[in-house]
């Protein structure tokens, strides 16, 4: 299966431990352990969910997945977007990407925890509402759902980005998910 991952820097592999940016090595990043699937990661640091699609809406016709995966909203809640209004962008660019016709799914990501980079109890409650907030959203617009603030995905320090036990836990569980869809 080709997958088309759009994400912020747990889709990029984001190494918190890093000091310029730097990502895990392909086979610790969640993306790169999904085998047997065509995978282009399309995870960008520090990427807000787009108020402008056009680049992904050509992107999904020039590549031609079988599934999009988007899994957003974590830095419009660290960058002070409560949860109803990270649902109303995941809806608006849902509906601009869904015009390229391929199955989605959307993932609610990982609760925020306590750590360097999340501020306060707040961030941790609108990051914790996305789940159902998501799943409600996803089948309002005909997508599938998961909520990966179920999962246990082990965060790092900073409260934000997956370790690389996050990473190989959150594969296995992308694993099951499309065992089950195929």
């Amino acid at each position: 299966m080709k997958i088309l991952c759009i994400g912020d820097s747990n889709t990029f592999g984001f190494d918190p431990r890093s000091i310029i940016d730097d990502r895990y090595l392909e086979d610790i990043r969640w993306t790169g352990r999904l085998k047997g699937h065509d995978v282009i990661n399309w995870g960008i640091n520090g990427i807000t969910i787009p108020r402008d699609p056009s680049v992904y809406i050509s992107l999904i016709k020039r590549k031609e997945p079988d599934l999009v995966v988007v899994m957003l909203g974590t830095n419009d809640i660290l960058e002070g977007a409560d949860a109803m209004q990270t649902t109303q962008r995941m809806c608006e660019f849902i509906d601009a990407i869904s015009a390229a016709s391929k199955p989605i799914l959307i993932i609610a990501p990982p609760v925020l925890r306590d750590g360097e980079w999340v501020e306060g109890s707040e961030m941790i409650k609108e990051s914790e509402s996305l789940g159902d907030l998501y799943r409600q959203a996803a089948a309002d617009k005909g997508c599938m759902f998961a909520d990966a603030g179920k999962w246990g995905i082990d965060i790092s320090f900073d409260g934000v980005h997956f370790s690389p036990e996050g990473h190989a836990s959150f594969a296995e569980k992308i694993e099951e998910f499309l065992d089950n869809i195929k």
